[in-house]
Parts: structure tokens; sequence; C-alpha cells
């Protein structure tokens, strides 16, 4: 990273922008002469936007103009590789079989980043395929992005599968990043690289435009190294969209600005209740930053409720639906996608459905298959129809399970704002010589399931020895979550415990 560029957060990028003392193409030349410098090692980004420099010397032109278009105004943000941009660029969640063809349009997403004045910088790297393609892949890696790591200790994980915007934006190599979550995607690497994730409502954003997994679970949501870079970027993504018929959803409650919420006292007088059983207790160095972390949050004047389990958590049900539903609908929306590229290239093989790329990859089994294989692919081609019963009893069970018997059962029994928990342990080895990630637990399961919005916050370190980096300190993550649409309410009890714990520092890039 360069040294002005350093931990600087959205809001000091527009003070100095406004005052001349920087300019929008300064910023991004300065971002990607970091990503030059520094991200070969990381793996974090893909490719950089050849356009980038052009849209920031846009944002400058419009600001001498007196043209400001919001928050977002000349701010470089890293897209991660599976959001589809109309541009110069590749969009293939790091699959090689995507290549060849390309986007006929934005995502939504993307157009609204663009409206919103914001240069896109670049792809970031991702566990490839979103990680749904193996039940033993390794987080962070992809066929045409490589390796991500972790920018605490370049031997660990980066987490998944939103690996390349959490790294990248821990690294200072942009201002922010969009990262998508179907479970766990956003707050897990944002916890193991030591940043905030939100992962909004389902229907908040919308995922027009974004290689699917699950219509039901799927979501598009800011990583940033601030609460309140976080929510500038939220703002631009709540536009509802014919596209998607989620943002239509009864009872859907967005801001166009959630900066507003941003309250330094914001967990006084709130009821926090600490969930434990099964979210916690499956790492003894995570435990103590997570008794840290409730005691922070009592002592800003929160009244804690200890504990506030999640009732359904013993049941396996849930996850057994959960598989299901997610086989079923990647399947058909995996197809669904694939229809709307265009081809470039009628030299390559153009994959049209999920046959196509299993078919792909075992033809390319060299560059795809050398480390794990495909078999959520393989179980996903097998599974039954949108309309089967197995789907619709998985989909409404999960559902319940989650929602109604689980998160919403604890918050209306204790009256609770809000439930914590630890986003996850710290981030694993890599190692070579094993397929698969060693996970230390989570806690992003119900709302995912559910469709609830989660925040995750920096809220301590552990020290590692011995195969960690000797000596090394790994990021721990607090989670905020949730009713549906409560984004608002998570963001200000988020932004307090930030103020007051202060727990963010730059990584020191592998050591």
């Amino acid at each position: 990273m360069t040294a002005e560029l350093a931990e600087v957060t959205i809001e000091q990028l527009q003070e100095d922008m406004a005052a001349g003392a920087r300019t929008a193409a300064g910023i991004a030349e300065g971002y990607l002469a970091a990503i030059e410098a520094v991200d070969g090692a990381l793996c974090s980004v893909i490719e950089t936007n050849p356009d980038a420099l052009a849209i920031a010397e846009q944002m400058d032109g419009e600001r001498a103009a007196g043209q400001v278009r919001g928050p977002l105004h000349g701010i470089p943000i890293l897209l991660k590789d599976n959001i589809d941009t109309d541009d110069r660029m590749q969009t293939t969640a790091g699959s090689l079989a995507l290549l060849g063809s390309r986007p006929a349009r934005d995502a939504t997403v993307a157009a609204g980043l663009r409206e919103a004045g914001a240069v896109i910088l670049g792809k970031a790297n991702l566990s490839e395929w979103a990680n749904y393609r193996s039940s033993k892949s390794t987080s962070g890696w992809s066929a045409r992005g490589g390796q991500c790591r972790n920018p605490y200790d370049f031997s660990r994980n980066p987490g998944g599968s939103s690996s390349g915007s959490g790294a990248a934006v821990s690294a200072n190599l942009a201002a922010a990043a969009l990262g998508t979550e179907t479970d766990g995607s956003i707050v897990n690497p944002s916890g193991a690289c030591g940043i905030v994730g939100i992962k909004p409502t389902v229907g908040l954003s919308s995922r027009a435009g974004v290689i699917p997994i699950s219509h039901t679970q799927d979501t598009v949501g800011p990583m940033a190294r601030t609460v309140a870079d976080a929510a500038a970027v939220l703002g631009a993504l709540t536009v509802a969209d014919e596209r998607d018929a989620a943002t239509a959803s009864e009872g859907r409650k967005v801001h166009g600005d959630y900066r507003q919420f941003l309250d330094a006292d914001g967990l006084r007088g709130a009821r926090i209740g600490v969930a434990r059983s099964g979210v916690s207790g499956y790492d003894e160095a995570t435990d103590v930053v997570f008794e840290e972390a409730i005691r922070a949050v009592r002592d800003a004047g929160a009244e804690v409720v200890d504990p506030a389990d999640i009732p359904t958590v013993d049941g396996k049900r849930m996850g057994e639906c959960e598989r299901i539903v997610m086989r079923t609908e990647f399947k058909h929306g995996i197809a669904g996608y694939l229809a709307t590229r265009v081809v470039v290239d009628a030299a390559l093989a153009q994959p049209r459905s999920l046959a196509d790329l299993i078919a792909f990859n075992e033809a390319h089994a060299e560059q795809e298959l050398a480390l794990f294989g495909q078999e959520q692919f393989e179980r996903s081609q097998e599974s039954g129809p949108l309309d089967g019963e197995v789907y619709l009893e998985a989909l409404a069970a999960g559902q319940r399970l989650a929602g109604v018997e689980g998160l919403d059962a604890v918050l209306d029994e204790h009256g609770l704002d809000a439930l914590i928990a630890p986003t996850g342990g710290p981030a694993w080895p890599l190692d070579p010589e094993e397929a698969g990630d060693a996970v230390h637990g989570g806690s992003s399961r119900f709302a995912a399931i559910a469709g609830y919005p989660l925040v995750t916050v920096p809220a301590g370190f552990v020290a590692q020895g011995a195969g960690g980096g000797a000596g090394s300190a790994l990021p721990i993550g607090l989670t905020f979550m949730g009713r549906a649409w409560s984004e608002a309410t998570l963001i200000r009890l988020a932004y307090a415990f930030e103020r007051i714990t202060q727990v963010r520092r730059a990584p020191e890039l592998g050591r």
C-alpha cells in the first residue's frame, strides 16, 4: 500500500477532493500502483479496469463543474468477479469456462455504483464459482486468479468466497469492495481479514447480473475498513429492480443513505442477546475475544441478555434443507444466467448449462480440477425441478427453522435489538498437500437461510505460533444479526462498537 492511502476513509477522501488536496485520478493511480506493487503475492485482484483512470478523470471534471453525485463520487471500488460489468473487463466467477463470452450489460449494483460516481477499479479474486463447485474446495482459489492469501499472514486463508474483496480492502488496495453472500461469503472473509462486512437482507440489493447460487439466499453487500465506509457504499445498492423480483418484496425497507444511522452512542439502551450454543465455544482464543467484546457492549450502555440462544440451533434438518435448496436453485439459476452471456470468441466453447460447465471442467481438468473436484456441481445436476415436492418442502422448512422458529423467536422472546456472536475463528492455514478448508466455526447460517442481514466488525486479534507465521496476529470479527430489513439498527450498533473498541489495524502484508 502507499503511505498516503493507508487506512484512509471515504469521508477523508471526499474532504481532500473538496479541498483540492487530492483528485479522483490521483487516488485511482495510487490504488493501482499499490495493486501493482504488492498484489503479486496476495493474489486478491484478478484484473484492474483499463478505463479506471478515464472514469476518475471524468469525475474530476464533474467536480470542477460543481457537480458532486454523492459520497462515492470519485471513490475507487473493487467488484467481486461474479458481478457483471459491461466494459473491457471479464466476469468469470474465477473460472476459465466463461472466458470467451461477456455480459450483455452491467449488473444492477455495478450500474448503481457508476451512477453514484464510483470508479470501478477492477475485479477481485474469489473462491471459484463462489465456493459452490466442491465440498472440498480451498477458499480463495480460482483457476483464473490463483490462490488469494490472508494479508495478515500469507500462509493463512483469507476466507471465502469473497476472498479477494476482503484481502484487497484490508491491504488498502481499494477504498471498498463489493462481495456476495449465499452463506458466509461476505462475513467470513471480512472477519478473517479484519474488516467490516454488511450482508444485506435478501432483496435489499439486486442480484440481476450476478452469477447465482441461490435466488432465495444470494445477496450483494459492501466490504470496507470502517462501518461508515460500508454504510456509504450500501446506500448505492438499494435501487428496486424489475430484473430481480426480490427487490419488490413485501415489507421491503431501504434507505438511500445509511450514514444517517451512524451513532457513536448507539449501543446505549439497546438490548443485545449473546448467542452461544452452536455459534461459539469452538476455539479458545476466539472465545477470549468474544468475552471481551461482550464486556465492551455492556460498558457502552447496552443491556446484555446472556445467553440468548437460537432455539433451533441444535437441529440437523435446517442444514439438510439448505443443501437441497442450493443444489436445486443453482442448477436452474446458472442456466438462466448463462443464457444472458454474449459470445465474443466463437472458437471457444460457450457453456449454456450446468452440464456444459461440468464437461468443460473435465476437459480442462489439469487447470480446473487439479486441487479439488466438482462434487457440488454433480449433485446439483442430479437435483429435481423448482416445483418439485422435495425442493418446496425443504425451502419452507429451512426458512421456518432459521427465521420464525429461529432468529425471530429468540429476538421476540427477549425483546432484543440484535444478537451477537463470533463471526468465525482465526484464519486457517493453507495446506497445499490437502484440499479443503479447516474452518473454525461460524454464525452465518441462520441469517443466510432466513434471508436476514448481518454486520461483522473487527473485535480483536489472536496470536498464532508455529504454522501460522511465528507470532502472527490474526483478526477475529464480531457479528451483529437481526430481523429482516434491520440494516439501520445493525449499522448503528456496529458503529458504536467500532468507535469504542478501535480494533482495526492494517496488516503488515504477510510478514
